[in-house]
């Protein structure tokens, strides 16, 4: 029926998982200084789950999440090494795609941080030059705010790859970012820097349709991929917080998530996956679903 492009899930919560170390400001980059095999292993259960994108564990991987504990001079070879582990998890399923994760650039969910534009186009600049050789496209996640959109669009387009660039909206009001900005307000950035696809992540999947509603008023392609928290505690939101002030539902089994999924497919997105606490087992029961009702993986 359609061509729907299958995303991996979390990357930076099942790594933890995985690891099973306490939770560190740096989150899923700590995992991938101890044990980077991990990172690879993880990219190939999801290529077997039938997702077709890689999402590099580079969310966090920025100068200014780094500078807070003098690892500054890391960060070409954490890129390095979180690109190597995903082309050699693709090694094995050479049509799948590679997207490079943009993070944003201090903390998720704090639009009240409010990078300059400019110096946040300068940084994400500097990551997607290091990048731009070894994905097929960038994307940048948990966008908050109308002024983190654009800084880091201004630091990627124009780069020689697609750009997919991903909102975070409030959890009870899917039509409003985390900034309280109407989410129709990015309509215009999507013109204006010649998006390749928008989508709602790391949100409520019960917030996602208003979203979709809002986003399918434009001709770019569109889609979505929930989280499976209860709901951002005010803890997180303070600086340099860690990921066990989050709680995981258990409500959101692969079968409850899948049934979200497919009604964000039935109102027209064409790409779908998850994010924080939906695992390989959520992306294997989305797939087995999208076989099901006819429609093709690319």
């Amino acid at each position: 029926m359609t061509e729907i492009t299958l995303l991996d899930g979390a990357i930076g919560q099942e790594l933890v998982r995985r690891k099973g170390d306490r939770a560190t400001p740096l989150w899923s980059v700590s995992v991938m200084m101890d044990a980077p095999d991990l990172v690879g292993a993880l990219h190939r259960d999801y290529f077997a789950a039938g997702a077709t994108v890689a999402t590099t564990n580079t969310y966090a991987v920025h100068r200014s999440r780094l500078a807070r504990i003098g690892m500054e001079d890391q960060l070409g070879p954490l890129l390095d090494t979180a690109l190597s582990q995903a082309t050699g998890a693709r090694a094995e399923y050479p049509t799948a795609r590679i997207a490079g994760s943009l993070g944003p650039l201090f903390a998720s969910y704090r639009p009240d941080l409010k990078p300059d534009p400019e110096v946040a186009a300068e940084a994400f600049g500097e990551i997607a030059a290091l990048m731009a050789r070894h994905v097929d496209l960038f994307l940048a996640e948990t966008v908050s705010s109308l002024q983190e959109a654009l800084g880091v669009l201004k630091g990627v387009c124009g780069r020689g790859k697609p750009v997919w660039i991903a909102f975070s909206v409030l959890d009870e009001d899917g039509t409003r970012l985390r900034s309280g900005e109407p989410l129709s307000g990015v309509l215009p950035l999507l013109r204006q820097f010649e998006v390749a696809a928008v989508l709602i992540n790391c949100s409520r999947p019960e917030a996602i349709a208003a979203a979709l509603d809002i986003l399918k008023q434009t001709d770019v392609p569109f889609g979505a991929f929930a989280n499976g928290f209860d709901g951002i505690a005010e803890a997180f939101l303070q600086d340099a917080p860690t990921v066990d002030a989050l709680s995981r539902r258990s409500d959101l089994g692969p079968e409850a998530y899948a049934d979200y999924a497919m009604t964000w497919v039935g109102m027209g997105a064409t790409i779908v996956g998850g994010c924080c606490e939906v695992g390989p087992a959520h992306i294997a029961e989305l797939a087995r679903r999208l076989h099901a009702a006819g429609h093709t993986l690319i």
